[in-house]
This record gives structure tokens, C-alpha cells and sequence, in this order.
């Protein structure tokens, strides 16, 4: 006959009473809260439980309920070797992500790797122990901000978001923006920037920044795409557009980049930068014209080349209680430098021509008599100046890049106009001094060239089709192609859609079920809301090259580490999957 099995007993709450809970160990057995012995299952009866009491504890059998509970709360607060050795854990993966948080911090502001352990460490320390009146040894040892550990997790956190991107760019379309540029220590560094809608947004990346080992030729910086597309698994079909600068080796016929592109990407969409091709149309001047600006070149660098020359320039303007006291220098490749170099001396005019009095008295001779020139060049390369901001940002698209061509180009029209009939209400400075019937002939003369040479340079661009359902889609349906007029109509009656219309079609058409729905109307509005117009991005990642390899930093393998992604990316890096493969190392 088979043996019966052995009943297992449960615990009460009554139990309570005679001081008795559930074993922290086993719930199935009684433990005392007087003593901590735990008895067996058999135990569990209430006569048993108060046998235990009435023999082992006689001076507490007359406590009540009250009494045991409290009991009961000082044991589960007591802190037991495990709840130690957790909270000791719990602090120590505080201090590693506490570590990685400050190597981003340091990372984003491009500050040396050092900074951690000789600066934001001690000032730590001192808010601990001068406000918080805490000891900081503790604390600060379980925060490694050592030199090598920062640039590692630098490093781990940029793989990070290069791999984030790098596999969403294997699955979605995105547009291209390159450029190279030869650094202090002439090596040639190339870099890529893509552009690409995620949560209903558009994002601005970069992609990675290379070195050229040998020439600077349009086949060889294709191949670095091409291998870096091949290492990371990005097909190149998913390029839609891509926009460069227009050196030869970018835009050349037969061996530009571009033409090496297209050959594998047959119908990408390929822009010349639009503040390139302005900053060239800019430096189209006349002999005359040209000569003038020399006169204000010569003039500024008399004036700050010279040590005390620009010393006893700034007394002069102080004296003379001048807003400014010290001149800008040009630089001709930085697209702003004219404007703001002729702004600023045309605001210090006669100060300048009073220093030159008896220093350069012949220049200052041709300043007086070519003064409604540097009048006129100042006010132009003032409206260069603004047209070029517009170019700039992140918003840009090529709807809104026409919209600024176009209507610069129709304003070059009205200055044209306006200066012939010797109305100067765009040009203040020009207002302000004698000019000549000579003078008004030479300036419409340039006006009229820079608009033929303007509309030349931009002719792709001004030619350019946008439909009008991309930005109004419940416009006419019937002035649309017949291919998409059942999508639009579809569109058309979408009632959750015009909800977001209501934000700008860039807005609408950025929405997620816009591009599975309609699929059509998405492959043509893509291209011009992805596009880069210019290669801004690009340039702006060479300014951030340049902060990063200061003197100090010189030995810093920009293409190699991960500051300078972490410095222009906006992705976050995944910083909790990162801890969760690191074994904490507290600092000794």
C-alpha cells in the first residue's frame, strides 16, 4: 500500500499573536521574531506556537497584537547581508553610469579628456563637503574619470550611435552631403552627412569622417564611400540625393565623384551647394569695383598687421567715442568676412581716414574718392549676407531654398530700378554720400551683371518643378499627374490628415502612415523636403575639427575616435545597454 502524503501546513496571520511570521528563508516554516529559530512544518498549529512562547518567552506572553507588529517592522528594515551587498551594488552601478554621463558631458562641450579627474572631480568633492557637509572619498572612488577611461567610454558610446545609425540607414532612404578639406597638418579629411526622416522628423547626421591616404580625385573619395557603404552593410540604392560643393573633383564630367555616384545609383538627384554658388556670384565684380574693395583691403591690414598701428587706432576711436574700435579682417573663405569687413569699416570711416592723415596720405586720397563705391559695396555684400543666412540652418529645404533664390534674384531687379532713378532706400551707406551720375551708371552695369550671372548659376534650381500638391495637397486634383490623382483624391478625404496640415505641409507629409498609404505622392515629396540644398553641415563639421585639434590636442586621431561624432551627433547613445556589459571597477 502506497505511503500517504505529508500534509504541508500554511501560515496564518493569526499565528502573529504568538510572535511567530513566515521563515525569511522558507515561507512554509515558522520563525520566532523573539529568538529567530525557525521550526519545523509540524510546528505550524497554534497550540504548538504558544507552547514555544509560554516556555521560552514567559515574560512576553501577556503582549498584545501591538507589541509583535512592531517586532515584526524593525526585522524587515533590518538591513541583512544580501540587502547590503545589493545597495553596495546599486551604488557602484550609480558611479559607472555616473561616469559614462560625464564622459558624454565632456564629449559634447569638446573639452580635453583630463578635465574629468582635474577639474570635475575636485569641484564634486567641494560641493559635497562645503554644502552637503558629506565625506566625498566615497563617493568620488566609485566614479572612474581617469583620461583612458573617458576616451573608452567616448569610443563605446559613439560605436553606439554609429551603429544605430548605420542600421537604420540599411532599411530607409536618406540624402548625402559630402566634402573634404586638408587639415593643419595637411592631411585631408573627408566627411559625410546624411539626412533622413525618424519619428516623424527630420535628423541631420554624420556619417563618418575619413582620411584620403593619397590624391583628393573624385575616384578616390567614391571608393572610401563605397567601402565604408560596403563595411557597414548600407545599400547605395538608397541614396536619393546628394550634394557637394563644386570643386572638379565633386562635380567634374567624367571622373567627379558625382559621376562615379551616378553610376551605380543611376537616378540620384545631384545639387551644386546654393552658398557656394552665391559666394561666387558675390566675388563677380567690375575692374572698378574690384580695385575699390583693394583700397579697403589695403587700408584694414595698414592698420591691424601693425602692432602699435592698431593700438594707437583703438586710442583714436575712443577718443572719438566710437562704437567700435578695432577693424575686421577679411578672410575670403569664409562666406560672411566680406560683409562684416566692410560694415565694420564703413562704420569707422573718418576715424580711418583721420589715422591715415599723415601715415598713408595716397590711400587716403582714393578712400575719399572712391567712397560711394566702399558705400555701395557695403550695403551689397550686407544683402549677401542676409541672402547667405537664409541658405543656412537645418530647416532648409529646396521648397524654401527657390523661395530665397527667387526672390533675390526679383530684388536685384528692384535695386537695379531704384539706383537708376537715384532712389537709395535699400542702399543707406550709399544715401549718405555724393554720388555721380558715372557712379549710378557703374553700379546698375554690375547689378545687371551679377542678375545675368545669378540667374546662370542658379539656373537648375529656379527651373526647378515643385508640385503643387506638395505643398497644398487638397489643392486642384486636376492640374495633377493622372498617376497619382487617385492618391490625392484619397487624401483628399482624409480627415486625420488635415489635422497636421494645419502645421505646414513639411509637417504633413513627415507623418508615418503618409509614406506606406501613399506611397506615390511620398517617392516625388521625399526629394525635396530630404534633400540637402547646400553642404552647410559639412563645413560646420570642419569648424568643429578645427576646435577639437587645438595645440594641446594635436595628437587627438580625429577619424579614429569617437569625439567628434559625439560632438555633432543629436542621437543619444544607449548608455544602459552599455552598462549592462561592463563589470564595475570602482576607482582606488
Amino acid at each position: 500500500m502506497a505511503e500517504a502524503k505529508k500534509k504541508c501546513r500554511q501560515y496564518s496571520i493569526d499565528y502573529l499573536k504568538f510572535g511567530f511570521i513566515p521563515s525569511l528563508s522558507d515561507k512554509h516554516l515558522p520563525m520566532c521574531l523573539l529568538c529567530n529559530k525557525v521550526l519545523s512544518n509540524d510546528a505550524m498549529k497554534p497550540s504548538k506556537l504558544e507552547d514555544h512562547l509560554r516556555r521560552l518567552h514567559p515574560d512576553k506572553t501577556g503582549k498584545d497584537l501591538t507589541y509583535f507588529k512592531t517586532l515584526k517592522e524593525k526585522l524587515q528594515k533590518r538591513i541583512t547581508l544580501d540587502t547590503m551587498f545589493a545597495s553596495t551594488s546599486k551604488t557602484d552601478d550609480d558611479g559607472l553610469l555616473a561616469s559614462y554621463n560625464i564622459s558624454l558631458l565632456i564629449a559634447k562641450s569638446g573639452k580635453p579628456h583630463t578635465i574629468g579627474e582635474q577639474l570635475i572631480l575636485p569641484a564634486v568633492e567641494e560641493v559635497l563637503k562645503t554644502v552637503l557637509h558629506k565625506p566625498a572619498y566615497d563617493i568620488l572612488k566609485k566614479i572612474p574619470l581617469s583620461d583612458n577611461t573617458v576616451q573608452r567610454r567616448i569610443d563605446e558610446m559613439s560605436h553606439d550611435v554609429e551603429s544605430f545609425l548605420c542600421n537604420y540607414l540599411k532599411t530607409n532612404h536618406f540624402s548625402l552631403q559630402v566634402d573634404e578639406s586638408t587639415l593643419p597638418g595637411n592631411e585631408v579629411l573627408l566627411m559625410a552627412y546624411v539626412r533622413f526622416v525618424m519619428d516623424q522628423e527630420i535628423h541631420q547626421e554624420l556619417l563618418f569622417a575619413k582620411t584620403l591616404t593619397t590624391d583628393t580625385k573624385g575616384e578616390s573619395i567614391f571608393n572610401v564611400l563605397k567601402d565604408y557603404f560596403m563595411e557597414k552593410a548600407i545599400p547605395l540604392t538608397n541614396i536619393i540625393s546628394v550634394a557637394a560643393d563644386g570643386a572638379p573633383a565633386m562635380f567634374g564630367r567624367y571622373c567627379g565623384f558625382i559621376s562615379y555616384l551616378k553610376q551605380n545609383v543611376p537616378g540620384i538627384f545631384a545639387i551644386h551647394c546654393v552658398i557656394h554658388r552665391q559666394h561666387l556670384v558675390a566675388k563677380n565684380l567690375s575692374a572698378r569695383l574690384h580695385q575699390s574693395l583693394q583700397f579697403v583691403i589695403t587700408a584694414v591690414n595698414k592698420i591691424r598687421s601693425n602692432a602699435l598701428n592698431s593700438r594707437l587706432f583703438e586710442q583714436l576711436c575712443e577718443e572719438n567715442d566710437e562704437d567700435f574700435h578695432r577693424l575686421l579682417l577679411h578672410t575670403e573663405v569664409r562666406w560672411l568676412s566680406k560683409g562684416l569687413c566692410l560694415k565694420r569699416f564703413f562704420s569707422l570711416f573718418e576715424p580711418i581716414l583721420e589715422f591715415l592723415d599723415d601715415k598713408a596720405p595716397i590711400l587716403k586720397e582714393n578712400l575719399i574718392k572712391w567712397k560711394p563705391d566702399i558705400a555701395y559695396l557695403t550695403d551689397l555684400f550686407g544683402k549677401f549676407n542676409e541672402v547667405n543666412l537664409q541658405l543656412q540652418g537645418d530647416s532648409l529645404n529646396l521648397i524654401k531654398t527657390k523661395s530665397i533664390i527667387s526672390a533675390f534674384l526679383a530684388r536685384i531687379n528692384l535695386f537695379k530700378q531704384n539706383i537708376g532713378r537715384r532712389e537709395f532706400s535699400q542702399f543707406h551707406n550709399l544715401s549718405l554720400t555724393n554720388v555721380q551720375d558715372d557712379d549710378i551708371l557703374a553700379y546698375v552695369q554690375h547689378l545687371n551683371a551679377l542678375h545675368s550671372d545669378f540667374k546662370t548659376r542658379f539656373d537648375d534650381v529656379l527651373t526647378m518643378e515643385i508640385p503643387h500638391w506638395v505643398i497644398d495637397p487638397y489643392g486642384a486634383i486636376e492640374e495633377s499627374d493622372i498617376a497619382l490623382q487617385e492618391e490625392l483624391i484619397e487624401i483628399s478625404t482624409n480627415e486625420e490628415l488635415k489635422v497636421q496640415f494645419k502645421k505646414g505641409y513639411q509637417q504633413f507629409w513627415l507623418q508615418k502612415n503618409v509614406a506606406v498609404t501613399y506611397p506615390a505622392l511620398w517617392s516625388i515629396a521625399r526629394k525635396f523636403l530630404i534633400a540637402f540644398p547646400s553642404s552647410y553641415l559639412v563645413e560646420r563639421g570642419f569648424s568643429a575639427v578645427t576646435n577639437l585639434l587645438t595645440k594641446q590636442r594635436n595628437r587627438l586621431q580625429i577619424t579614429e575616435r569617437g569625439d567628434l561624432r559625439l560632438y555633432l551627433s543629436h542621437l543619444t547613445p544607449n548608455i544602459k545597454q552599455l552598462l549592462s556589459e561592463h563589470q564595475v571597477h570602482p576607482s582606488h
